[in-house]
């Protein structure tokens, strides 16, 4: 039961992330340096890739982009957290924070199990799960990355996502 509870409660907690997206109401805009914000995340979830024995690692450079803090930090957090869950014991989780000419680029790859092609082009709708044997095991509600979409639609960055099965995931997030 209490794993059920905790499985709702994310659901519902990522519905209203999505709701709040949608409105754009209420949502504060500054500068914020994409670096700090993965650095401050990784720092957050090395608890649990700790745990899978995932190796962590940030590399780049302070980029700011002008967003909303908290829905900045909703994406890179969901691309960490898939980057965790969808891995292997021993793997490793490597973010890239740089630019490339005017924009900002985030990078998310990891050495997880991958996605199989014909699944790509769907990973971003809400509710979609590859596996859904393995996202109810991991605590997946298949909201995470329809979040990161729609921020990526609030500041008109281009989400693009490269998988092989069996050697990882890269998401790039070009802003």
């Amino acid at each position: 039961i209490q794993k059920e509870c905790v499985r709702l409660t994310n659901l519902v907690e990522d519905i209203i992330d999505l709701s709040r997206l949608e409105e754009g109401a209420g949502m504060e805009w500054e500068e914020v340096d994409l670096y700090t914000l993965c650095d401050e995340v990784l720092q957050s979830l090395e608890p649990l890739a700790g745990k899978q024995d995932i190796a962590l690692r940030l590399e780049g450079s302070g980029q700011t982009v002008h967003g909303v803090r908290q829905a900045l930090h909703e994406m890179v957090y969901n691309l960490c957290d898939n980057a965790i869950k969808y891995n292997i014991p021993g793997g490793s989780v490597h973010f890239f924070v740089d630019s490339n000419e005017k924009s900002a680029v985030v990078k998310v790859a990891d050495t997880g199990i991958g996605i199989p092609k014909e699944h790509l082009p769907r990973v971003c709708e809400r509710f979609y799960r590859v596996d859904k044997s393995r996202s109810k095991k991991t605590g997946g509600t298949g909201l995470g990355l329809a979040i990161v979409k729609h921020i990526c639609v609030l500041y008109g960055a281009e989400l693009k996502i490269d998988s092989t099965v069996g050697v990882g995931t890269t998401v790039t997030v070009t802003f």
